[in-house]
């Protein structure tokens, strides 16, 4: 059963006419503010008529420029200001104090979003991140393309606007946006839902337009695509119920106005956000972001990379046939997961020096100075060893000479045997179901 959304929204508004008539202001402003969210919504379904679409948007101006009225009346009546009689110098004060509260409140929400702003960058290149081609083809799409190659976007060909990255937890979205603050030559801002969440009435909604606001301005002042990404995005935009708070809703629909709303400039503000539920989402918030993409776990070769991107420079012994052996027992294993089982597997050679009974002498590195070789140094070994001696950790007098040994392929497979993949087959038949009906693969 389809429901009539612009016979409700013109519920909303009687009554919103009603309280007014009644002079019930605070009350008459709540439901006009009820009314726009449903005009909203029936605006983003009406595909069949665009006369009734205008007409919509005619309407929403219209109750919009009739909130924003009732809203400054009640601001002017809770600053006490007296209404008739006050004398033309008494209402230029109230004005001047009401503009300089306006210009701190913004202030002070500006400061409050000045650590989101990005500044280091964190030093993430694509080089680093493994598989996942589609993905990063697609965000190059819309934060590298544009600027290193501006006569490719004009006319109808433009850069995207909203990029939704989402999938099982530690596939590598949050990663995924530090390459795009690495690689991208614009401002990054990035924020969660608690960044935007206030205690005070109506401050949550003002800092999301004071984010956007923020973000076009340095756009206009750089000339670069500015990036909002948002992480976990839907703890702020879950699908709106007739059971959550009015604060909830008034951040949704704020968000969808800035991100796309009549009259908003979002020429140059790309946002960008994660999630591992997308399900979850509204449905107006997912319209919103123009490529959905998924971010699966990892195959066979991607694992193998993995293994070795997290070993870094570390010294062991595995060979290219052993990284895809590993990759190969590891099905169902994230890139989080597999960096905590490289983390694991290099701590084998602590707990060697930890339990060991016997140590012996070899060469290597210098400590005070690398580049030179010294005789002295130890490593824990078997009893058996023809230049063992007995020794235990709590024994040694000189910490500084000890040396640990190279990671090895049985290091790994012990580390295997204890840890368990923290993603499940339904965890992704639900994603792929996502997927099938509103995603794209990566």
């Amino acid at each position: 059963m389809s429901v009539d959304f612009t016979t409700r929204a013109v519920d909303l508004l009687k009554k919103g006419v009603q309280h007014e008539e009644a002079k019930e202001f605070e009350e008459a402003y709540k439901w006009y503010m009820e009314s726009i969210e449903v005009f909203m919504t029936a605006i983003k379904y009406e595909n069949k008529n665009p006369t009734k679409k205008d007409m919509l948007k005619k309407k929403v101006k219209e109750i919009m420029d009739r909130a924003e009225k009732i809203k400054e009346y009640l601001d002017n009546a809770k600053e006490g200001s007296p209404t008739g009689t006050g004398t033309t110098s008494q209402k230029t004060a109230s004005a001047s104090k009401k503009g300089k509260e306006d210009e701190e409140d913004k202030n002070r929400m500006r400061s409050s979003l000045e650590g989101a702003i990005v500044k280091i960058k964190p030093n993430v290149p694509w080089s680093h991140i493994a598989g996942l081609e589609g993905a990063k083809e697609a965000l190059k799409e819309a934060v590298i393309l544009p600027v290193r190659f501006p006569q490719l976007f004009t006319g109808n060909r433009k850069p995207w606007k909203g990029i939704l990255m989402y999938g099982p937890p530690g596939t590598g979205k949050s990663y995924l946006a530090k390459a795009v603050a690495t690689e991208g030559e614009g401002t990054f801002l990035s924020v969660s839902s608690a960044d935007l969440m206030s205690r005070w009435l109506g401050d949550s909604e003002k800092l999301v337009r004071n984010l956007f606001e923020i973000a076009r301005e340095q756009y206009r002042t750089e000339g670069k695509p500015s990036i909002i990404f948002i992480d976990e995005i839907d703890s702020l935009a879950s699908s709106r119920s007739d059971g959550e708070n009015d604060a909830t809703r008034r951040i949704k629909t704020e968000f969808l106005v800035q991100m796309q709303g009549v009259g908003n400039d979002d020429e140059g503000v790309l946002v960008l956000a994660a999630t591992n539920i997308p399900w979850g989402l509204d449905s107006a918030i997912r319209r919103r972001f123009e490529r959905r993409i998924y971010i699966p776990l990892p195959d066979v070769a991607a694992r193998s990379q993995m293994f070795k991107i997290h070993i870094g420079d570390t010294h062991h012994t595995l060979s290219e046939a052993d990284w895809y052996e590993l990759a190969g027992k590891t099905e169902f294993y994230s890139g989080s997961d597999i960096n905590v089982l490289v983390r694991n597997a290099m701590m084998e050679c602590i707990r060697t020096i930890q339990v060991a009974t016997h140590f012996k002498r070899v060469s290597g590195p210098d400590p005070s100075d690398p580049t030179k070789t010294v005789p002295n140094r130890l490593v824990p070994c078997s009893p058996g060893d023809p230049d063992a001696f007995p020794m235990t950790m709590t024994e040694i007098k000189e910490p500084q000479l000890v040396m640990p040994l190279p990671v090895t392929k049985m290091d790994f497979l012990k580390a295997i045997r204890t840890a368990r993949p923290s993603v499940c087959q339904d965890d992704i038949d639900q994603h792929i179901k996502f997927t099938a009906e509103f995603g794209q693969e990566g």
